[in-house]
């Protein structure tokens, strides 16, 4: 009974979708002179205008706690692209039929997916320097997403989630 339970906790633990963000960055940028940011007044993040503002919250909160300020002429300016998608299944069960006899084989498989259907957020920050309109920094997070949960939730979702993204900014060049 406890390898049961111990095998259930497992795959309960594996199939909660977390939080996936890879990281771009100019390694000749000194980060350390930026201290102000803004957003793109014509940013089109693709979200709901209700999560737009939740993430918008998160980051301003995550971006004031590490010392920058929001600013009408800033030295970064923010944009914000999402996009949803259909995941692939990740789990899949195959039942199988086989037989052998004396020289011949034979058997078929069926592949049954688990679970219902996989679907994917990404969103990518890009961080410019407004004075040289250059790219200077960029994190594409990927996360699971269900749609129908209250609001409360879907805000921590998304403050862990710029959590998670700016937990490697500034980048420490070497």
């Amino acid at each position: 009974m406890r390898y049961l339970i111990s095998i259930l906790l497992v795959l309960i633990v594996v199939s909660c979708s977390s939080v996936r963000v890879n990281y771009d960055y100019d390694k000749d940028i000194d980060f350390s002179s930026y201290s102000t940011y803004n957003y793109y007044a014509d940013m089109q993040s693709g979200l709901s205008q209700l999560d737009e503002r939740r993430l918008l919250r998160a980051l301003d909160s995550t971006l004031k706690t590490r010392g920058y300020r929001l600013a009408e002429e800033p030295e970064i300016f923010i944009n914000i692209i999402s996009d949803e998608y259909q995941g692939a299944p990740n789990n899949n069960v195959g039942v199988g039929i086989g037989g052998t006899g004396r020289n011949v084989g034979g058997g078929i498989s069926v592949g049954l997916p688990l679970g219902g259907p996989n679907l994917q957020r990404s969103i990518q920050f890009d961080l410019v320097d407004a004075q040289r309109d250059a790219l200077v920094w960029q994190a594409v997070a990927e996360s699971g997403l269900k749609e129908n949960v209250s609001p409360s939730v879907r805000e921590d979702r998304l403050r862990a989630l710029v959590k998670k993204v700016f937990s490697k900014f500034p980048p420490k060049v070497k």
